[in-house]
Formats: C-alpha cells, sequence, structure tokens
C-alpha cells in the first residue's frame, strides 16, 4: 500500500493559512488579551478557522487540538495539532516573525509536520523515516560540537512573575556559556530553525502541544535530539523541551540543569 503524501497536504493548508494572515499583517488588529497566555488578534481564529473547516472536510473522522477553540474529539485515531498563528505578539506589532504549525498524528506517533513562515515563504516539512526539508531540499541540523560555540535559541513564560525570574536567571547563565543566545518569540520556528542548522540548540518550557508538535519531529528527522531539561525523553505533553544536535545535547542539557543552582 503506497504511503499518504503528507507533504502536499501540509503544504496547501499551512499556504492557505498563512495567506489569511499576510491579509491581516501591517494593519491595525483588534487585541484581546488572554490570562497566561499572551495575546490573540482577529487573525488567529480567521486562520484556524479555515484549517479546521478544510481538515475536516478531508479527513471528517479526525481529532483536532487547535490553540485558540480546543479540542475537536474525532472516532479515529488520526489527530491534528495545530497552531493558527504562533508568535502573536510578534504579529500584532508588525514583526515578521510568526508561523503557521501544523502536525498530524496517528495515536501518540507523529507522522508529519508542517510549518510555514508566509513572510520568507518558507516551508518546512518532516515526515517520520523520510527526513526533514525546507523548501523541499533537504536540511540536516548543525555540526557544531562546543558548547561554547553555539547559537541557542529560547523562550520565556508569560508570566512576569516568579517563573520569569527563574528563566532569566537559565537564560544569564547559558548566555555566559555559549556564544550567543537569541529569543525571536515563536516556539515552532525556533525548532524549525534547529532543524535547519540555523540554531545550534533551543530550550524552552511552559509549552503547550500546538507550539511544539511539528517542530519535534523536525528536529528528529534533521538528525537532532529533543528531550526535556533532564535529558528525558519529551512529547507534544511534556511543557518542556530542549533541541539541538547531538554533538552538544548533552552538555547543553548539563548546562541547563546547572543554571538552576547560578
Amino acid at each position: 500500500m503506497p504511503r499518504f503524501k503528507w507533504e502536499k497536504t501540509l503544504q496547501s493548508l499551512c499556504k492557505g493559512a498563512g495567506k489569511i494572515l499576510l491579509q491581516y499583517f501591517g494593519k491595525a488588529h483588534r487585541v484581546k488579551e488572554k490570562p497566561g497566555a499572551g495575546i490573540v488578534t482577529e487573525a488567529d481564529p480567521a486562520a484556524e478557522n479555515y484549517l479546521v473547516k478544510q481538515i475536516l472536510r478531508k479527513f471528517p473522522e479526525s481529532s483536532i487540538i487547535t490553540e485558540e477553540t480546543g479540542k475537536y474529539p474525532g472516532t479515529s485515531d488520526l489527530l491534528w495539532v495545530i497552531d493558527p498563528l504562533d508568535g502573536t505578539t510578534n504579529y500584532a506589532h508588525g514583526f515578521p516573525w510568526f508561523c503557521v504549525s501544523i502536525a498530524v498524528y496517528q495515536g501518540t506517533q507523529a507522522l508529519a509536520g508542517g510549518i510555514y513562515h508566509p513572510i520568507l515563504e518558507e516551508f518546512y516539512f518532516a515526515e517520520r523515516g523520510l527526513g526533514s526539508f525546507l523548501n523541499g531540499k533537504k536540511i540536516r541540523v548543525s555540526r557544531t560540537t562546543k558548547l561554547s560555540q553555539a547559537l541557542l535559541g529560547t523562550g520565556f513564560y508569560y508570566s512576569k512573575k516568579k517563573q520569569l525570574a527563574e528563566e532569566m536567571k537559565i537564560f544569564h547563565h547559558m548566555n555566559e556559556v555559549v556564544q550567543a543566545v537569541r529569543r525571536p518569540g515563536s516556539a515552532a520556528l525556533d525548532l524549525a530553525c534547529v532543524a535547519a542548522g540555523r540554531f545550534d540548540g533551543f530550550w524552552e518550557r511552559g509549552l503547550s502541544s500546538w507550539d511544539v508538535a511539528a517542530g519535534l519531529l523536525l528536529v528528529e528527522e534533521a538528525g537532532g535530539i529533543c528531550s526535556n531539561y533532564e535529558g528525558l525523553s519529551t512529547d507534544l505533553f511534556n511543557g518542556e523541551i530542549v533541541a539541538s544536535n547531538p554533538r552538544i545535547h548533552d552538555e547543553l542539557v548539563k548546562a541547563i540543569c546547572s543554571s538552576k543552582e547560578f
């Protein structure tokens, strides 16, 4: 039985949602606060509604997890995890670093994932066992061997109290032991950058399933490693992630753990 061609399906979905985001981008937005979870603009539900409608039209028995409207229970073991707009704060301010992220799982196993940056027209795609790609060209994680030479990405909790203070403590220490740290504001794109070798590694906690569902597979299929802060296996519901090339992963995990005592 031939494999289903997920790349074409995810590319169509991601670019369709991306087109909607571009229609709203750079204009005045109706911004609403989500307690403890950032903001939402009118573009978020518009893109999400498009994705849900398209997925259920083509795969009517699927289950869906979305950022804005929650869960759509289905009757099959096919699960879609979608973020119609990752990087909403960037988007609302006209900062061009945001994306659409879609992953499809069968049970607990990721089948395929797509992340689309509509401004740069970059489509990242991964399929289990077949590798990771950027606009059709195969990508691999970086070959950096020393943490001191690494460029890392990270992100922080939306909370501005004790949790943020803890994150800043880790950030401070990590900034001392690596070449540089960036905080662009989109976990999905940060993971895509690890897969493409643009970042040597990435760490963040307080994440939701839709933040990492596609990125996890992208990194792993590009030859990288994803774990939790203790170096143990992680998944889309774990809430924290350390992703990097295999050459620096153990050192990166140790540095994050030691940061807690810094």
